[in-house]
């Protein structure tokens, strides 16, 4: 009776022996899921880092350039020109390259918002083709980058004056929605680093998210979508959880193109020229804009 009454006093006792491997058990299984999720984590991807970089300065980057290097006669204006190749070209590369990235990531998201994201940034670079396509063959006839559409002197004249409206339609899909429309977590902080050739391409990775945030017009777009990603890198570290070196990779390179559009709109603060053409409180002036007005210009 006594040693009932003990058992009865103290019952984790009698139970101590069988409750240790239920504790071990359950010990193991959160120890083996942290193994896990250690081993899901992405390795760098330096291939499709690579390429993204690579067909950026190229296709697009590198589209307006292509179109003053070669001849006119070998792309007549009644033609689609070799910046709109380049741009066909472009449009269906990216698509390619974020699927293959997303292929690789160890957590994605479902795959209908996927889909959706993939349609809307194929809808908005096609309607971009076509405004890019259209203010090529513009400048050949005097039109002014620099200037807003009802002042640039070609336009002015137009008969009848509703022909101007459809140029600023135009002009909108171009410049505001074609480029509007346009899982990175690992639970181990040491695996939250680059690897040395990762930072080579964080350099112009980061110089062309400027290009695209100022000639695209996109500040807006750029500072929501890096703060809310500052957001959530801050929310998941309370969590233990940093970023893997794919992430952090593409963390550097916005950080990277804030400040350097920062130090673009300091430079050209004082412009009034391009203040007129860009009023407001968000000024950035874009890239060829001026080109056209400091450059050829003084040729």
């Amino acid at each position: 009776m006594e040693a009932a009454a003990r058992r009865r006093k103290h019952p984790g006792a009698a139970g101590g022996a069988s409750a240790q491997p239920g504790a071990s058990f359950l010990q193991a299984r959160h120890s083996t899921a942290k193994a896990d999720e250690a081993a899901s984590t992405a390795p760098f991807h330096l291939d499709l880092w690579f390429y993204f970089t690579l067909q950026n300065w190229v296709l697009d980057f590198g589209r307006p350039i292509a179109m003053l290097v070669f001849p006119l006669e070998w792309f007549p204006l009644n033609k689609p020109s070799v910046g709109d190749y380049f741009h066909m070209a472009y449009n269906i590369i990216t698509p390619f390259l974020l699927l293959k990235l997303i292929e690789r990531s160890p957590r994605t998201l479902p795959r209908s918002m996927i889909y959706i994201s993939i349609i809307t940034f194929i809808m908005g670079a096609s309607i971009h083709l076509v405004g890019d396509s259209v203010n090529h063959r513009l400048l050949f006839s005097g039109y002014q980058h620099h200037l807003s559409v009802r002042e640039n002197p070609i336009i002015k004249n137009l008969k009848p004056e509703t022909l101007i409206d459809s140029f600023e339609l135009l002009y909108y899909y171009d410049e505001y929605l074609g480029h509007s429309m346009c899982g990175c977590f690992t639970p181990i902080k040491a695996e939250s680093s680059m690897p040395g050739v990762a930072l080579l391409l964080v350099m112009p990775s980061g110089l062309y998210y400027w290009y695209l945030v100022t000639e695209g017009q996109i500040f807006i777009l750029f500072t929501f979508t890096f703060f809310a990603m500052l957001a959530l890198v801050l929310h998941q570290k309370r969590k233990h959880l940093f970023l893997d070196s794919n992430g952090l990779f593409l963390f550097c390179s916005f950080a990277l193109t804030l400040l350097l559009v920062a130090l673009w709109v300091g430079w050209l603060w004082d412009d009034a020229v391009l203040r007129k053409k860009y009023p407001g409180v968000i000024y950035v002036p874009e890239p060829w804009a001026f080109y056209t007005l400091h450059v050829s210009g003084r040729r």
